[in-house]
């Protein structure tokens, strides 16, 4: 019955404003009309993040559940982990609507939410009732006219970090004015080391990852690798949304904002690949970007990523999305002999160098 509903909900979906329709999927997520079927497993798939054990590799990723509305449904719809947030110290609304375009024809979405969010307190006071299974990151955000950006993305980790097991320093939206300046050598090297500073003063240190942007120069990726492993964080996520609107065909191609979708897989998986040859297996990447097959997933794999996430997939597939990934991406798997997804990553780095 939910899965017929999901069949019947996603074109009914895109007859809404995609806003309205985004803030239905978290309505009906709370609700318990998505099915529950749990995190799709099997020996295959069982991998370690960062020291976090995963029931399977495929991973949804931050903006879904800005405000962790729907933890525990999320948990159970299949994903080996879940993101939420963004978070930033005090609650924002965002950039003005409309802010969000589909582009049916490209498979993709522009957005330029601006980090719009309830806040951290109610975020944290949300995440305090998680599941106690589950493996849960919380996105650090800034709030837009912070005076100090880098503290922000602390002052959020000491206020989440206590309910869950990840958390993500974002500074690859494109959507808030300067953040992207913080993905510089030095400037990315003072912020990294205050997070790590905050994540030591927590009872329990959780994983730390960086997210970046996909619009990134050679140079600027080997400071960022240089950054990430002189800091100890736990590994790089690659990518955010892009800024190009290369090859778009849809009518909203020259909207403002960030492009996620289909046009960003090739161009956020050869980032990953440059990122895997650069660290060198000394951190773990969790490839995003364009994700909305279990053969694109794979291909994220043998470029070097531990794990991916998806989201603008979803849009046009549903949530069970993640679960259908999961199950095509053991096949692959069995199909070229590998007995855990471990085994695969980087196998194929060099053909997206």
């Amino acid at each position: 019955m939910k899965a017929a509903l999901q069949k019947i909900g996603v074109p009914l979906m895109h007859l809404l404003d995609p806003e309205v329709a985004h803030g239905l999927s978290i309505k009906a997520l709370k609700m318990g009309l998505v099915p529950a079927t749990g995190p799709v497993t099997s020996p295959r798939l069982v991998t370690t993040l960062a020291g976090m054990a995963l029931p399977n590799p495929v991973g949804l990723a931050a903006g879904f559940d800005k405000n962790a509305e729907a933890v525990a449904p999320l948990l159970a719809a299949g994903f080996g982990f879940i993101e939420v947030g963004a978070a930033t110290p005090r609650a924002q609304a965002g950039n003005a609507k409309p802010r969000l375009f589909r582009l049916t024809a490209d498979d993709a979405a522009i957005n330029r939410f601006g980090f719009n969010n309830q806040g951290m307190n109610v975020i944290a006071a949300r995440l305090a009732g998680r599941p106690a299974s589950g493996v849960l990151g919380i996105n650090l955000g800034a709030n837009k006219d912070s005076v100090d950006k880098a503290e922000d993305f602390a002052k959020v980790l000491t206020a989440c970090g206590p309910h869950v097991d990840f958390a993500t320093v974002n500074v690859s939206s494109p959507n808030t004015e300067k953040l992207r300046d913080l993905q510089g050598k030095a400037a990315l090297e003072g912020l990294l080391e205050g997070v790590m500073s905050a994540n030591t003063a927590l009872d329990k240190p959780v994983a730390v990852f960086l997210k970046i942007a996909p619009d990134l120069k050679p140079q600027d990726l080997q400071d960022i690798a240089d950054v990430a492993l002189s800091t100890g964080i736990s590994g790089i996520i690659a990518t955010n949304t892009t800024l190009s609107r290369d090859g778009l065909t849809s009518a909203h191609a020259a909207q403002a904002g960030g492009l996620s979708g289909q046009p960003l897989f090739e161009k956020s998986t050869r980032i990953l690949a440059q990122l895997s040859l650069l660290t060198q297996g000394k951190l773990q990447l969790v490839g995003v970007g364009g994700i909305g097959s279990a053969e694109q997933a794979y291909s994220k794999i043998q470029a070097g990523a531990s794990a991916v996430q998806l989201y603008t997939a979803m849009v046009y597939k549903g949530i069970g999305l993640a679960g259908d990934i999961a199950r095509g991406l053991d096949e692959l798997l069995a199909r070229d002999g590998f007995a855990n997804v471990a085994d695969a990553v980087g196998t194929k780095r060099e053909e997206w160098l």
